[in-house]
């Protein structure tokens, strides 16, 4: 979990350092966030908003600018959403997917709520969104992946044929699952990248669900390497769950920090960040 000493001693990337950065689209993760309508090297962009459960749901949907498409939903971390959560749903739209950027706080609060990771710190992020995590239980995250799916399943550019996948970044990691479990019918890939409490003895711990997932979906789940260290039973655990479950589980522990694959995050490493991209592609070819 995405937690205060996980910035503890870390200055984080300035502006001016993204435009440095080599992944592709990078430069652009500080960007403001799409208003309306727009199209972007081929990419369909719209603010949405949409009745879920506890209030309206809304975020950014990227998709290519002309057929159906895979579905997915990108829940963002504990900074929320933002531009470069934004600029990562772009990316893996113009791989062919329709990708929705959900306001996981959409309870409480609309829209951006921080413009990077720097932003959070400085508006003492993590107290900020205390009150707002708190109201995402298992209960009521199962009920938005549920609601999520059904608006996806709607829309033109969604191939409601194929399988949608999920991915969730520190506190959403866990949602990934969770969503998975929830909509098994449609939900076939859950991608999680240095979740927080995966395990657990509760029967909705996400290790204890993904014997819910579909026979036929798949699960990545990439652990962080200073997360392995506090807790290195827990990729057992994992590992263990994940073999007696039906679905395809993954559970790697990756050469980064809490953070390493979020463009703005202070730990984000590129090479491991690249490497962790390319699993995702690969579940998402395989499983959508």
């Amino acid at each position: 979990m995405c937690e205060r000493d996980h910035f503890q001693g870390r200055t984080g990337l300035t502006r001016r350092e993204f435009g440095a950065i080599g992944v592709a689209g990078a430069a652009s993760a500080c960007a403001p966030m799409a208003s309306g309508n727009a199209t972007d090297t081929g990419i369909a962009s719209d603010t949405v908003s949409f009745a879920a459960d506890g209030g309206t749901m809304d975020g950014v949907f990227l998709r290519p600018s002309s057929g159906a498409h895979p579905g997915v939903i990108l829940w963002p971390d504990i900074a929320g959403l933002r531009p470069a959560k934004v600029q990562m749903g772009r990316r893996l739209a113009g791989e062919g997917y329709a990708v929705f950027v959900a306001n996981p706080y959409y309870r409480s609060v609309s829209g951006q709520q921080f413009s990077d990771f720097e932003s959070f710190r400085e508006a003492d992020g993590f107290a900020a969104v205390r009150p707002w995590r708190e109201r995402n239980t298992p209960e009521a995250i199962m009920a938005t992946a549920r609601d999520v799916v059904s608006w996806l399943d709607q829309q033109d550019a969604v191939d409601s044929t194929r399988g949608i996948g999920n991915q969730g970044y520190c506190m959403t990691g866990s949602w990934t699952i969770m969503s998975a479990a929830a909509v098994p019918g449609r939900v076939k890939a859950a991608a999680s990248f240095h979740g927080g409490q995966l395990v657990g003895d509760a029967p909705n711990a996400p290790a204890n669900l993904l014997d819910d997932m579909a026979d036929d979906a798949g699960a990545l789940i990439a652990i962080a390497q200073d997360d392995d260290a506090d807790d290195p039973g827990a990729k057992v655990a994992l590992a263990n769950a994940g073999s007696a479950a039906a679905a395809d589980v993954t559970v790697d522990v990756y050469a980064g920090d809490h953070g390493w694959t979020v463009l703005d995050s202070p730990a984000y490493a590129e090479d491991a960040a690249e490497r962790a991209w390319s699993a995702l592609k690969a579940l998402y070819d395989t499983h959508l």
